[in-house]
């Protein structure tokens, strides 16, 4: 199925976290080595289609998994995609549920997220040479691109892989790398967060700031440490989980992108643009 002929044709990116990697994903691959004003991203722009549509497939953590988040180069990550054409991102991560709901296996599609990040700048703004010029108060009342998600929450359940599939998830990041303590964990679920990351925050600003649509699948892979009689979350068991289940993630990015493709997004992107532009002072 190919794109729909807009005024802006659309192209896809990936970020490919602990459940998207593998670039053989992509027919008539290419290796792309890019520069970026805010340095070089984690990896590698990898192109090429998806059931005919364009797509850039870009590893978040770098080849191996080397580059932990606090050091994830998000800023060139997302702009890199930006300057190759990329209309859409969409995501996976591995998270850890904060809800009896919410088991490990099952995916969730994020509609919010609570930021707990603190070394990281979350902004293209900043004030330095050669880097976008103002201030940027980008309004994030709404951080995912409600059209996609839909696309998604549609297509995982068609799918019928996961064990369960969540419509709406709030998703609290940490800074990382270290996994939360148990008295941190009881004070996410009081604050109404559904699962716990390392990376939403602030890829989902940065897309934004470029009116980028951008939508997550994340991958539940634990219960974090506040269940009991449950063992604390451990590499291990993440690892675990993942290699069970992360192709079920890649399945529903690879099966929703011809459904992304069918539509015409002209008045979205715009939308998005224009809220871009107009957040800046």
């Amino acid at each position: 199925m190919a794109a729909v002929v807009n005024s802006k044709p659309i192209k896809i990116g990936l970020i490919g976290g602990s459940g998207l990697g593998a670039p053989d994903i992509l027919k008539d691959r290419e290796e792309k080595e890019v520069e970026t004003p805010y340095g070089r991203p984690s990896d590698v722009l990898v192109t090429g289609n998806i059931q005919s549509v364009p797509c850039v497939l870009l590893a978040r953590h770098g080849k191996g998994h080397t580059i932990m988040p606090t050091h994830v180069n998000y800023r060139a990550n997302l702009w890199a995609l930006k300057e190759e054409g990329c209309t859409h991102v969409l995501v996976t991560t591995a998270c850890g549920s904060l809800r009896e709901e919410i088991k490990p296996g099952d995916c969730v599609i994020l509609d919010q997220f609570i930021d707990r990040t603190t070394k990281r700048v979350s902004t293209f703004y900043d004030g330095q040479p050669g880097h976008l010029k103002g201030v940027c108060h980008i309004p994030m009342d709404t951080p995912f691109c409600e059209r996609t998600r839909g696309i998604l929450i549609k297509t995982a359940k068609k799918l019928g892989e996961f064990s369960a599939v969540h419509e709406n998830g709030t998703v609290l990041t940490i800074e990382g790398p270290r996994f939360s303590t148990k008295a941190e964990s009881h004070l996410w679920r009081t604050w109404g967060a559904h699962i716990v990351n390392m990376t939403t925050v602030p890829e989902v600003c940065l897309a934004r700031e470029l009116g980028l649509s951008y939508s997550a699948v994340a991958l539940a892979t634990d219960y974090d440490c506040w269940r009991q009689p449950d063992e604390a979350v451990t590499v291990e068991k993440v690892m675990k989980t993942l290699k069970e289940n992360s192709f079920k993630a890649t399945n529903l990015i690879l099966a929703a992108i011809p459904f992304i493709a069918a539509e015409d997004w002209t008045d979205t992107i715009k939308s998005l643009e224009e809220a871009a532009r107009m957040a800046v002072m």
